[in-house]
């Protein structure tokens, strides 16, 4: 999947909105290496977006999860 930014997206901001879990912005970084030291991005950059992990933990307290 690609992911195209707008301006003010974050790595924490765009891992919470394709994952729905910041903690997974080092996934994002890894595959898009020669974006590394972007902290904010302009708009139309476009990402690339690997699948989430199976087993990725949420990040969320029992007490706020849905079930």
């Amino acid at each position: 999947m690609i992911y195209t930014t707008v301006q003010g997206d974050t790595w924490d901001g765009i891992a919470f909105k394709v994952y729905e879990q910041a903690s997974l912005m080092t996934l994002l970084i890894n595959a898009n290496p020669e974006y590394v030291s972007t902290v904010v991005f302009s708009g139309g950059v476009s990402l690339n977006v690997p699948d989430k992990p199976a087993d990725a933990a949420d990040t969320l307290p029992p007490w706020r999860r849905e079930e």
